[in-house]
């Protein structure tokens, strides 16, 4: 099939509305773009902010009659707000197989000395490596992210043998699975997010992880237990104010890894452990940064 898209240039106090006025015509989907250059760095817990300026594309099927239709929305929407409409430009989308020139394009990637994260759809550069199989289109969490790379080259230099790990806001299970792949015997995931665990579950079973060996909760469900390792790649505002709720997994000992922190951050993640860890260090990577520490005794 062949595409057609409508990109309009809107505040973001216009999006919802335009949204569903551009469904409503046939729009198959509506995506949002930072339509200024303005980055968000993290939300707040419970909110969904959006850019200032936002940038609205609708795709349509290319036989649909959209430059009639945008035209008559466009005098809807004035006579109906008595605001002007937002700018806006038709263009044809190149009929590709984009799924098939994505795939093509993803490659292996090492982290370490010892682990690869490697598409399912690719032979591993290197068999006799650990290889950790990662199919990226069910859920996030690739290790394409500054955020995961740091956690993944923490776990290829751990000595993670036999230990039992947490990965508290799992996503894909990537973290978690690795562990395991590195020689962790047991691994429990925890998310809020149901697609997540459906994705960790589907992930570990590609890996030929033993379902036994694996437990994946949703966060309100997760058991008391407590293990060697933690690890937590989610956003600085949450691992300080969840800091109770994560430490209460880790054993005296226990090493934690913290990631998904802006190096601006990092101190403040920093001040809310130390008083129950020893900070063992704060790695940074394209302005992120992994923050490792163990639990005192």
């Amino acid at each position: 099939m062949s595409w057609i898209q409508a990109i309009l240039a809107v505040n973001a106090d216009q999006t919802s509305d335009l949204e569903d006025l551009l469904m409503a015509i046939g729009a198959q989907a509506v995506t949002m773009r930072d339509g200024a250059d303005q980055p968000i760095y993290e939300p707040k817990l419970g909110t969904t902010p959006l850019w200032d300026k936002v940038t609205l594309v609708a795709l349509f099927d290319a036989e649909q009659p959209l430059a009639e239709q945008m035209q008559q929305l466009a005098e809807l929407y004035t006579r109906e707000t008595q605001q002007d409409f937002p700018t806006y430009k038709i263009e044809l989308v190149e009929d590709k197989d984009w799924v098939r020139e994505w795939m093509d394009t993803f490659e292996p990637m090492q982290f370490g000395e010892r682990l690869w994260i490697c598409p399912s759809w690719r032979e591993p550069k290197d068999p006799q490596a650990v290889n950790l199989k990662l199919d990226p289109g069910l859920a996030f969490g690739t290790g394409t992210h500054a955020t995961t790379a740091l956690c993944l080259r923490w776990l290829d230099g751990f000595e993670i043998n036999h230990k039992r790990v947490v990965d508290f806001g799992c996503g894909s299970g990537i973290l978690g699975i690795a562990a395991m792949l590195l020689g962790a015997k047991h691994m429990v995931g925890i998310d809020i997010d149901p697609q997540a665990i459906l994705a960790s579950g589907e992930n570990a079973q590609r890996n030929g992880i033993d379902a036994q060996n694996i437990e994946l909760y949703l966060v309100d469900d997760a058991p008391t237990t407590q293990v060697e390792v933690v690890l937590a790649n989610i956003l600085a505002g949450p691992l300080v104010e969840l800091k109770d709720a994560i430490l209460a997994y880790l054993l005296p000992g226990g090493h934690l890894v913290l990631s998904g922190i802006l190096a601006s951050q990092a101190q403040e993640v920093v001040t809310a452990y130390e008083g129950q860890c020893d900070i063992l260090g704060v790695d940074e990577e394209d302005g992120w940064v992994r923050v490792s520490a163990r639990r005192h005794c």
